[in-house]
Parts: C-alpha cells; structure tokens; sequence
C-alpha cells in the first residue's frame, strides 16, 4: 500500500463497470442528438478523406507506370489537394461542433454534481473534505470531457481504419491477412492494461483531490496559522500532500509508459515483415507496384488508431474514473430523507419534540428520549457546557441532520414530510461565526430577499443603535465585505447577519452566539437588532451572552443531552443548581453589578 496509503475512497464512493459508465456517458449526450449525427456524418467524411491520399497515389503510381502523361500528373494532384481540403473542412466543422456538445455536456454534469452535493445534509461535509467534492464538480468533470475529445478522434481513427481495411482486402487479400495476424496481439494488450490502467489513474486522482483539499484548508486556516507562528508547518502539511501526489503519478506514469513503447515495437515487426513479403511478391509479379506502396503507406494509417486505442487507454480510463467519481456523488444517497413534500404555510412556530433519539456516530449517543415544548412566540435560551447539545437542538430543529427516532412537530407539520425549501423559508438561522459572501453589505443583507428596497433595508439598519454602525463602514451599506466578511469586524458582521434575518421576517429564530468578546457599544447594538427579530419570531437561543439569557423567557439548562433544569434568570439562580454554577462560571463577570464592583475593588 506504499505508494496509495492513505488515499482512501469516500464512504459514497462506489465502482460502477464500464458498460454503466457508458451508458450514463451517452445518457448525457442524448439531447445532442442531432449534432451527434451531423458530428457522425463528419467523421466518415474525415475518415474517406484521410484514405482517398495514399489510393490515390497508389492509383497514380500504377496508372504512370503504363501511361506518364501530363494530365494524369495533374489530376492525381487535383484529386489528393481536394481529399486534403474534404479532410481539413470536414474536421474542422466536426470538432466544432463536438466542442459545442462537449462544453454543454460538462455543464450539465457539474450542474448535476453541484445540485447534489448542494442539496446533502451538513452531516456530509461533516464527513467528508469540501475540498474533495470541489475536486469531483471541477477536475474530474473536466477530466471526462477530455476523454469525450479523445474517444471521438479515436473513432474517426477506426472509421479510417475499418474503410481502408476493407479497401486493402479487395485489392490484395494474401498482404491483408498478414497485417491481420497482428491485430489479436494488439488487442491483447490492449486488454491487458486495462484493469491496471483503471486502477493507478483512480488513485492517481484520489491524490489529486487529497492536494486540492490540503490547499483549500490550509489556505482558509492562513491566518490562524500565522497567529500561531506554524507558516512552516502548514507547509509541511502541503508538501506531504504534494510529495504522495507526486509519488503517486510517478507509478502511474511508469504503468502507462509502457504501454505506447511495446504496441510500436510490433507494429515495427508487422512494418519488417510486410515490406519484406510484400516486396518479394512484387518482385514476383504476383503484386503491382502500387498496391505493395498502398499496403506500406496505409499500414500506419491502418494500425495507429489500433495503436491510439491501446496507447491513450489511460486517458480513456482516467475518464472513465473521472465519470464515476463523478456519478459516485451525483448517486450519493441524502442522510436526510424526506418521507413527503407537504408545503408550509405561515407558521406560528410552535415547536414539540417527542422522544428524540440522535447520534453523530452510533457510539455516541446525543439525545436519548428527548423530549422539548416550545410556544409559539416564546423565546427559549440553552445553556450547558460544551457538548451538551444545545446546537444539535437547533441543527435537528432546522433539519440540516437526520435523527434516528422520535419526531419533531412545528405547529401541526411533522419536519419529516414537509417541502424542505418552503419550511426552510421561514427559518432564521445564525451560526456562531457568521458567514458573509464576498461583495457589499447590502448584497449580503439582501441574499435571502432580493426584492428587499433600499428604503427597508437603510430603515431596518437605522433602527439599530440610530445608525450609527453605519458610520463606521467606509461606504456604508455598499462596503465591499471581503472574503467571509474579513474586512469587517466581528460585531459588524454579526449585525449584517442579523439584518439580513430580519429582512426575511422568520417565524423561527435560531441563534447559535459568537463566543468572541465585543465592546459594550457594540453588544448594546446587537441586542437592539435581537430584540426586533424577537418581537416577531419564536426564537430558540444558544446564548453565550448575560443579556442574551436574561432577555429570554425561558432558559433550558442542558447536560449531556438532558434537561436537567428550567426557568428564567432568577428563579435558576435561586435555586442555586447547575445553572447558578454556569452563571458564577461564565456569565456573571458580564453583570454590571460584577463589573462596578470590580471597579470600587480596583480603585485606590
């Protein structure tokens, strides 16, 4: 496993034989259908154009040896020039076309690679490396259209072959057969390479896409890198990568390089022992001159689309192992299965589970019997230590992983048999570090509501700390954000997320809070865009923040996956439980009562 360890195949991934990859290969190349007839006309134009040059000659030379007259001359030459021009015109069109088709074919198929991996659960890129599935959409895909290219020349090739083998057979039978003898030899091995060629261009690939992960993680992770000073070993995690890749393709090209070299080493033999037969039997008479010179000018052309066959079969396998790669993560079965496609109305969001049972993996159980009733308009903050699954609540909840038993209920819709996109419409969802997309701030406010007028969207902004934040940015709402929001602070980006919450006016809030530390100013700011989304929303918060807990109406305390204490802020604290140790832990330093008193404690 030296060269190919640590080169594992996807859970999802899955080997498909040839004749199913070829027919989901024409299956995409089905709504071409008229071009693909035009392209196959074409191609045996290109084919008889190809072998009219050396008939011709053989024609020519046969013809002159009797008669060398002038006008002989010129019409053999008019007659090759114009199989040259059939040969270049007829190609010319055909590879436009075929350009054409290729280029909508490999959109189809990323667009189809795109859509299922867009439409997985989060629990798949849990798994499995974007970087990887970014991989199969753009190198593999564009792997299997080079390979499309390459078959349709390879069968203009054996077109050419096929029509001039026939034409050799009627002129001389006894040199054709000759030149048959080897074709057996050729073919098997053709057939030899095949499996060993299908087998090193995978793992080759497999490498590849293990290099396009470790840039795309190691280029996202730059700045925590440089903040911990490890530049160099981020480095090393590359170039690991990169020498395996390397190791990697250095086998395949020794396997592949044999191929070429042994297929013309008896195609040399067949040239050697045709010249030598078919020269003694002209000197016997028993052939012309013409045909002897026929058979050694087509032999090339005869046996190099056998050769082309055998010697590009692993870029034909690397296509083959492109397309089901490919195919692997378009077939990829969801974790998240709907059992109906019911359409959500407006929803009061009132929010019931039953008897939850769910894991991430089966050794570690998250909930077990779980059970949750949330009214509709009621505020509810979790609380608990790291991993007590206060963000599995809001995942499960939004449907972005699949439980393993017991339901969840949102007003009288069971999450399971609902249209996920009309349910998911009226959800509003804030992760703990909030992504923003490259481009202006009221592009990013606007993506969930793009008929959002500049009016509401200023008027919503407004209401927030009376605008002031928006001073703050150099062109206010048409600040260019950067690369996931870098530009902006963290509090700017937090408020751009929860306007642009707003701006879709959820009927289920869900707010998994950013842990980093902000000014006062800027949480005051927060809270006011919180307390506008509240007003309207049921909202189920994941609070790292005093204000945020204090402002719920409820708070749930949470411990390994149970709820073990509820109520609000005072009536926990008097209790003096869990939640009084959670406060005293994390949440009493951001008291003001905690912060004057530190005050007096430090002043001389």
């Amino acid at each position: 496993m030296g060269f190919f360890s640590n080169l594992n195949p996807e859970d999802y991934d899955r080997e498909y034989d040839d004749r199913e990859l070829v027919s989901r290969i024409f299956h995409y190349l089905s709504p071409h259908q008229e071009r693909l007839i035009v392209i196959s006309i074409l191609l045996i134009l290109v084919a008889i154009g190809a072998i009219a040059m050396p008939i011709l000659v053989s024609e020519g030379v046969d013809r002159l040896a009797k008669d060398a007259q002038d006008v002989y001359v010129a019409l053999v030459v008019g007659l090759v020039v114009a199989s040259g021009f059939l040969r270049w015109g007829a190609n010319w069109i055909r590879r436009r076309l075929t350009v054409r088709v290729l280029s909508d074919v490999v959109m189809t198929l990323r667009t189809d690679a795109f859509r299922s991996a867009a439409h997985h659960d989060l629990s798949f890129y849990d798994k499995f490396s974007s970087g990887r599935v970014v991989s199969r959409i753009t190198s593999d895909t564009r792997e299997l259209g080079r390979m499309v290219v390459l078959v349709t020349d390879l069968i203009s090739q054996l077109a050419q072959a096929i029509i001039l083998g026939i034409f050799l057979a009627r002129i001389e039978t006894r040199l054709f057969l000759y030149v048959m003898t080897f074709l057996p030899i050729v073919f098997v091995l053709a057939l030899g390479f095949r499996k060993l060629a299908r087998n090193v261009t995978r793992e080759g690939m497999k490498a590849m896409a293990k290099v396009n992960a470790t840039i795309k993680e190691t280029v996202s992770g730059m700045s925590v890198a440089k903040n911990f000073r490890q530049e160099a070993a981020v480095f090393d995690d590359f170039s690991q990568a990169n020498q395996q890749s390397f190791r990697v393709n250095v086998q395949r090209g020794l396997v592949l390089s044999l191929v070429f070299p042994v297929l013309n080493a008896f195609s040399g033999i067949g040239t050697a022992i045709l010249v030598y037969v078919g020269g003694m039997n002209a000197a016997q008479g028993v052939v012309t001159v013409g045909s002897w010179y026929l058979f050694i000018l087509s032999l090339d052309r005869f046996f190099f689309p056998v050769l082309n066959l055998s010697a590009f079969w692993a870029q034909i396998q690397a296509g083959l192992s492109a397309s089901e790669r490919v195919f692997a993560l378009i077939d990829a079965e969801p974790a998240v299965v709907q059992r109906g496609d019911r359409k959500v109305s407006r929803l009061r969001g009132e929010i019931r589970i039953e008897n939850l049972n769910f894991y991430y993996e089966k050794e570690e159980c998250i909930f077990r019997d779980f059970n949750l009733h949330i009214q509709p308009g009621e505020s509810v903050a979790l609380v608990g230590h790291t991993g007590a699954g206060k963000s599995s609540i809001a995942m499960l909840i939004a449907r972005f992983y699949e439980f393993q038993s017991g339901q969840v209920y949102v007003d009288e819709y069971n999450i399971r048999n609902v249209d996920l996109i009309s349910y998911r419409q009226q959800l509003g969802l804030i992760s703990q570090m909030p992504f923003l997309f490259s481009g202006t701030v009221a592009e990013n406010i606007r993506y969930a509501c793009q008929d959002l007028s500049d009016a509401d969207m200023r008027g919503m902004a407004t209401k927030i700390g009376d605008g002031s934040w928006l001073e703050t940015l150099p062109q206010g709402l048409e600040t260019q954000v950067g690369e996931r929001g870098g530009q902006l602070s963290m509090g700017q980006r937090q408020l751009v997320a929860l306007l642009r919450v707003l701006g879709q006016h959820p009927a289920i809030f869900i707010l998994d809070e950013a842990t980093a530390s902000i000014d006062p100013f800027t949480e005051w700011q927060i809270q006011q865009a919180l307390d506008m989304i509240l007003a309207d929303s049921t909202s189920i918060l994941i609070a790292h923040r005093l204000s945020t807990v204090k402002a719920a109406d409820r708070i749930i305390v949470l411990e390994e996956g149970r709820i073990i204490e509820e109520g609000d802020h005072e009536s926990l604290l008097t209790q003096s439980g869990h939640y009084a140790t959670l406060y005293n832990t994390y949440f009493r330093h951001q008291s003001l009562e905690y912060i004057e008193k530190a005050k007096e404690l430090a002043a001389p």
